[in-house]
């Protein structure tokens, strides 16, 4: 069973039917350890509780522990050079008790052959690695407008096609790096020429209701529209 739902919701699941269940899949990384729109730490805790294996999914938070603010990179480095995030973020999710697989999805050959040289020669967390984890998650946090992994379950069905993790994203990065919104904003508008834009919303909420993090997706396209349909730097479209 692949889940995206609260501890509680899991636990009562598991106590009905878990004796059909072989194992669970669920999603943690260092980010959402203990973000209360997942619980990965408590959702881990109660699959331990009934002796089910957990397979890990979005380990990397759909890129966002790739991709870190320059910050949060630096520190990384600092303490494990030549270590990628991508690493750091596979051996958190790898090193939880229970975990017994942990699955990536990969774009290039260079991405298998990291992610697989970082289970070829393995390391658990160290508790020093921790508190540096801890860290960059504060730094990521800070940085981050919508915490979205871009799965596109919001996507199915919108009546007005809006590209909504791919707006999401433009607006994180953003916020990540300096100096980024005019390259950010024709990348917007190119998508706004095939996809609806963020301001095209209706807000009848179907985005929502299928969105396994319970983001507010409707008020964060109001932000989207403000920062990039405002600006001087995305042309009117006709």
């Amino acid at each position: 069973m692949s889940f995206h739902d609260t501890p509680e919701l899991l636990e009562e699941i598991l106590a009905q039917f878990g004796n059909m269940l072989d194992f669970l899949q669920l999603q943690i990384n260092y980010v959402d350890w203990e973000q209360p729109n997942v619980q990965s730490r408590r959702c881990l805790e109660i699959a331990r509780k009934y002796n089910k294996p957990v397979t890990v999914m979005e380990p990397c938070k759909g890129g966002t522990l790739v991709n870190l603010p320059d910050e949060a990179a630096a520190l990384l480095e600092a303490k494990a050079p030549g270590s990628s995030p991508a690493a750091w973020a596979l051996r958190f999710a790898a090193s939880q008790p229970g975990v017994t697989r942990v699955l990536s999805g990969m774009n290039t050959m260079a991405q298998v052959l990291d992610n697989t040289a970082t289970f070829q020669a393995f390391s658990p967390i160290t508790p020093e690695e921790l508190e540096t984890i801890r860290q960059v998650t504060a730094i990521i946090e800070k940085n981050t407008l919508v915490p979205c992994t871009g799965c596109a379950y919001c996507t199915h069905g919108c009546p007005k096609g809006i590209a909504i993790p791919q707006y999401f994203a433009l607006l994180n990065s953003i916020a990540r790096t300096t100096g980024s919104f005019s390259s950010q904003a024709v990348y917007y508008h190119n998508l706004s020429l095939q996809h609806g834009k963020a301001s095209d919303c209706i807000g009848c909420g179907q985005c929502e209701k299928a969105c396994p993090q319970h983001l507010p997706i409707r008020q964060h396209l109001q932000v989207v529209a403000e920062k990039f349909e405002n600006g001087t730097a995305f042309p009117a479209r006709k």
